[in-house]
């Protein structure tokens, strides 16, 4: 993985999506599972994960499923990280680690601001209130991410604001899926290319 900015691109579905995004040089590519236009199933995941490289990480995005699904399903697709977006409890996050996923958790910022590690996860996403949503919200109330802290800024990320909202949050990283396409669920390879390169900018 890249040593600078850590740049997710999520909600991919296609051979043009995967390969745009790994050219484009992201760091990790997420697949959903759950519920959205953006779903697919295990075997497509499994086809596309094959043109990844080692380099770059292959993420599955679950929401509220149990816990054996969410084993079955990662492990035919062949995916590396498991990324959460429920209530999931610490039971759930301790019985995937012993997969040997990486353990994205996934959370609304809202009233309460989730932590970085408190279900064990190795990182942290951060979204708006309404995680999904596209939405922005105010990226400057997350105070910096302390030593040590892996953390993904999202929510209403697109070319155009990337690099204002990682000077606001300074976070260790950023995720993308509606502020890279052209129409719902429908990536835009131009999109995903200039996402990578405006995050990657100096400011």
């Amino acid at each position: 993985m890249s040593n600078s900015l850590f740049v997710k691109i999520c909600g991919l579905k296609t051979e043009r999506d995967v390969d745009t995004a790994v050219e484009a040089g992201a760091d990790a590519i997420g697949f959903v599972f759950s519920a959205s236009p953006r779903r697919i199933d295990a075997a497509t995941a499994a086809r596309l994960c094959r043109r990844v490289p080692e380099s770059v990480l292959t993420v599955g995005v679950f929401r509220d499923e149990p816990l054996d699904e969410v084993r079955s399903v990662a492990t035919d697709a062949g995916i590396r990280a498991v990324q959460l977006h429920g209530p999931e409890d610490r039971a759930y996050y301790d019985d995937l680690a012993t997969g040997g996923w990486t353990l994205i958790r996934a959370a609304g910022f809202g009233d309460h601001v989730p932590r970085f590690g408190d279900m064990g996860e190795d990182m942290l996403l951060l979204d708006a209130p309404v995680p999904g949503s596209g939405v922005t919200w105010d990226w400057s109330t997350r105070p910096p991410a302390g030593s040590g802290e892996k953390w993904l800024l999202a929510g209403g990320l697109s070319p155009d604001n990337v690099r204002d909202a990682i000077d606001a949050a300074q976070p260790w990283g950023v995720d993308v899926s509606s502020g890279v396409e052209q129409s719902r669920g429908v990536k835009d390879p131009a999109l995903i290319t200039a996402f990578v390169k405006a995050a990657r900018a100096r400011s």
